[in-house]
């Protein structure tokens, strides 16, 4: 067992793509955590996704043993969280998990939205922050000025932060070092009743469900009954142990220490990030607090291309849930779409990640329709079962109008960092999008807006739009401030009369002109031609407030008319217009595949 003194627990914060983990590969090569012929490129990142995109998804956590300057041994447990915002609660429960953070800036880009929100999150866990410059050797590296810009922005003193290239490996000895001198050893009593929170769990197919946990007080050991304390359920530990970064089985983890458990759980579900793990025969008093449910933000509907692979996609979003306990599905159908899934998720990257994962891995083609928020509705009168506020999911589900009091809509608090001379669009960017400004400030050459936006406006294309505008440099990160009553309408899209309910948005009544003609004007480019004119209708309820109208392919009938009486080709043209009224009648539109997912684009409309 190690002493409590010679254990630091720390985690990296960095935004994406500042070098977090490279410099996790960097730090186990040095301490040899694996060999030099067992290393790959981010060792923690074991998705393809995760590697192709830099990003981090799933926290990950690994044991090294260091012996410092001073030659004593120390147990270093490194995480590697998540950087991404829709990922923000693992982030806390990791960031709970640790008495100390690096704190990873890259010296040609400075300081960035996530970082920030990262930063602020780890101060609130009293953490030892231990500032790192990193990519000094970089032609563009500014290291003093983004030193300076670390205090001015984060307000903490940066004058010892340690300048280094995890590329090329300068500076990673220092590091070390610096966790050993600055970050303190955690707290805890191993005499005491087992306490340990839940940091994090995934779907083995050989282990069943493994679950990765900070032992805060207690010793757990393997053959313990242990508790849930938030989910109420007792499980059996039949295994112990830790990652270096191989898997290393262990008798125990004692206070302090980060390791896994597997207790023959099959379902994600039952393990939830920030539980509390107690002994069922001598339980804690109390659970850790910082435990909540995480609810999804975003819902949109996925089919499959392929009528015929709807099994294969239940089959692949259930493996999926296994390993992803944050994601939600239900069945539904469209009378466009087929057989498809609505599914819920963290935010848009989440939403990405499960699409490119179900394409990728399960070879399957799916349409995504436009992603939507969750509303809450309150109702003018009680439903049959005494209801008075729904949630509302899928915009097709929407009640009639006049059943509908208030309809209320999520908010968020939006940071935006941008180079001053792309600020005017983004700024005007955000206005389109209903933003309220709360704040602007400047740092060196950089603007920091604060809006207030609603979620709605953020889910379509925001992103994608302030990306474009400030040609990649500004970043974006965003909290969730509650709901806002709106003037909210649901926009219904009809083609030749008929509504098309995968195509259904809700939207703000101020804005709904401008998107209802960009969706009309783009389904006449993409709907073939008929042999009988169609129009196309945005409408809301039965005002149609914007409309288009494919015209027909004709047939030449007068063509064999040579010279004689006008009446002749009027007679003729007559019977045509009689037949295409027919046709009409009773035609009905296909509209081709290909036409959905580019309608369903989030390209601007506006």
């Amino acid at each position: 067992m190690t002493p409590l003194s010679r254990i630091r627990n720390f985690s990296i914060i960095a935004h994406i793509d500042h070098g977090k983990s490279t410099l996790a590969d960097r730090l186990i090569q040095l301490t040899g955590g694996l060999s030099l012929r067992e290393m790959s490129e981010q060792v923690l990142d074991n998705m393809d996704i995760e590697k192709e995109r830099g990003i981090t998804i799933k926290a990950q956590t690994v044991r090294l043993a260091y012996t410092a300057q001073d030659g004593i041994e120390y147990e270093l447990n490194l995480m590697d969280t998540p950087g991404h915002v829709d990922f923000a609660y693992e982030v806390s429960r990791s960031l709970a998990a640790c008495e100390g953070a690096l704190l990873v800036v890259d010296a040609a880009q400075g300081v960035e939205a996530q970082t920030l929100a990262n930063v602020y999150q780890s101060i609130e866990h009293d953490h030892e922050i231990v500032p790192v410059i990193n990519k000094i050797d970089l032609p563009a590296a500014e290291p003093e000025m983004v030193r300076k810009e670390i205090e001015d922005v984060i307000g903490i003193d940066a004058s010892e932060a340690v300048l280094a290239s995890a590329k090329t490996g300068i500076g990673i000895a220092e590091i070390l070092e610096v966790i050993v001198k600055k970050i303190p050893a955690p707290k805890g009593d191993p005499q005491a009743p087992l306490k340990a929170m839940l940091v994090d769990s995934w779907y083995d197919p050989y282990l069943g469900v493994v679950i990765l946990v900070r032992v805060i007080d207690g010793v757990m050991k393997k053959g313990q009954q242990i508790k849930f304390m938030n989910a109420g359920t007792t499980h059996l530990v039949d295994r112990v142990g830790c990652f270096r970064p191989k898997i290393e089985q262990l008798n125990d983890l004692s206070a302090g220490e980060i390791g896994f458990i597997t207790a023959q759980i099959k379902d994600v579900a039952q393990a939830r990030v920030g539980d509390t793990l107690t002994d069922a025969k001598r339980p804690a008093l109390q659970a850790l607090e910082g435990f909540k449910e995480v609810q999804p933000v975003v819902f949109c509907g996925l089919f499959p291309v392929d009528a015929n692979d709807f099994e294969k996609l239940r089959e692949s979003i259930s493996k999926l849930r296994l390993n992803d306990a944050s994601f939600s599905f239900e069945t539904e159908t469209s009378a466009a779409l087929g057989f498809g899934f609505r599914c819920g998720f963290l935010g848009l990257l989440h939403l990405e990640i499960i699409q490119e994962r179900l394409t990728r891995e399960y070879d399957l083609d799916l349409i995504t329709t436009a992603p939507s928020v969750v509303y809450e509705i309150e109702l003018t009168h009680p439903d049959p079962a005494g209801v008075t506020q729904i949630e509302l999911h899928n915009p097709a589900d929407m009640p009639e109008p006049n059943k509908i009091a208030t309809i209320s809509e999520p908010w968020i608090n939006a940071t935006i960092y941008v180079p001053d001379e792309y600020l005017g669009s983004i700024l005007k960017l955000c206005q389109d999008r209903r933003g309220i400004q709360k704040n602007l400030t400047y740092v060196g050459g950089r603007a920091q807006a604060t809006y207030e936006l609603p979620l709605n406006e953020v889910v379509f294309d925001f992103y994608d739009r302030l990306k474009s505008l400030s040609k990649g440099y500004a970043s974006f990160d965003y909290t969730q401030i509650g709901y806002r009553e709106g003037d909210l309408v649901k926009m219904g899209i009809l083609v030749n009369e008929e509504p098309v309910d995968a195509l259904s948005m809700i939207v703000h009544r101020g804005t709904a002109e401008v998107r209802g003609r960009g969706m009309v004007e783009r389904l006449k480019e993409l709907i073939p031609r008929h042999l009988f004119k169609i129009p196309i209708q945005a409408a809301i309820g039965g005002k149609v407030i914007a409309r288009e109208t494919i015209s027909a392919m004709r047939k030449d009938v007068t063509a064999k008319c040579y010279g004689g009486d006008a009446t002749r080709k009027k007679k003729l043209l007559e019977k045509q217009k009689k037949g295409k009224a027919k046709m009409r009648e009773y035609g009905s539109v296909s509209i081709p595949q290909e036409a959905f997912i580019a309608a369903l684009r989030m390209g601007d409309e506006g």
